[in-house]
C-alpha cells in the first residue's frame, strides 16, 4: 500500500499534468481536508517532491487567503539540453541535487529508469566515499560523462 505522501504526490502531479498552463494553485487547508491529513503534511510533499531539482517551481503566501502555487518548469530541447546540463551542474554537485536531475530526466524520458537507477548508484555518497569538496567535483564530472555518453 501506498503512503500518503505518495498519494498526494500522485494527485499534485496529475492536476498538474492537466493544467494547460502547467501551474497549479492549491490551498494547502483544503488539500488537508481532502486527504484527512494535517497541513504540515501537505508542506512536507511539496518541500520534498516538488523542488527545483526535479523541474518544479514552487510560490507559496501564508495566511488567510494563502496558496501554494506549483509550476512546472520545462527541460529545454534536444539541441540545447547539452548547454543546460553543463550549465546545471557546472563544476560540483551534491547527491541529491545530482538525484533530482536524473529524476527530472527520467520523467522527461530523456533516461529509462534502468540508466537512471545506474546514474544514482554511481553518484551516491556511499560509492564516492571521500571528502568534500572532491566528492562533489567527482560526482559532477562523473554525471557529465554519463550524461554525455548516454544523450548523444
Amino acid at each position: 500500500m501506498r503512503n500518503i505522501s505518495d498519494i498526494i504526490e500522485k494527485y499534485l502531479k496529475s492536476i498538474l499534468h492537466e493544467s494547460p498552463e502547467g501551474i497549479i494553485e492549491i490551498q494547502r487547508n483544503e488539500l488537508a481536508d481532502q486527504f484527512s491529513c494535517v497541513p504540515s503534511q501537505i508542506n512536507y510533499v511539496i518541500g520534498t517532491r516538488f523542488t527545483l531539482e526535479k523541474g518544479y517551481l514552487v510560490e507559496s503566501k501564508r495566511g488567510g487567503g494563502g496558496y501554494v502555487r506549483i509550476r512546472r518548469i520545462q527541460l529545454p530541447g534536444a539541441t540545447s539540453l547539452h548547454t543546460h546540463l553543463h550549465e546545471t551542474i557546472g563544476d560540483e554537485i551534491g547527491q541529491s541535487a545530482a538525484e533530482g536531475l536524473i529524476y527530472r530526466l527520467e520523467e522527461a524520458r530523456f533516461l529509462t529508469s534502468r540508466e537512471a537507477a545506474l546514474m544514482r548508484s554511481a553518484v551516491s555518497r556511499d560509492v564516492l566515499a571521500i571528502k568534500l569538496p572532491y566528492r562533489d567535483q567527482i560526482r559532477a564530472r562523473m554525471m557529465k560523462a554519463m550524461l554525455i555518453s548516454l544523450l548523444s
